[in-house]
């Protein structure tokens, strides 16, 4: 069984495209939607304002986990979305 490993502080995500965090360059990041009455997105982009790869809604009061390149920065739709990297170890 793996367990959770913690590998930084949590932090709100950043909430524009120009302003995303790689999260100390983070391969796996644990997001929580600290929000408890609406669902808010997740984009993950190649840099800041750049390409989108990808992007999820995390469901109110829910947490994801997700793999990313380091280089890779995120940003959320609002505050209420808390990240911190994470890997895992058994």
């Amino acid at each position: 069984m793996s367990r959770l490993l913690l590998k930084g502080a949590e932090a709100a995500l950043p909430t524009s495209t120009g302003t995303g965090t790689s999260i100390s360059q983070a391969r796996v990041v644990r997001v929580a939607n600290t929000a408890t009455n609406a669902d808010h997105l997740v984009t993950i982009q190649d840099t800041a304002g750049g390409t989108t790869l990808g992007s999820f809604t995390v469901v109110r009061s829910t947490t994801e986990i997700f793999e990313k390149e380091p280089t890779d920065i995120v940003w959320a739709a609002n505050a209420a979305v808390l990240a911190s990297p994470v890997g895992f170890t058994n």
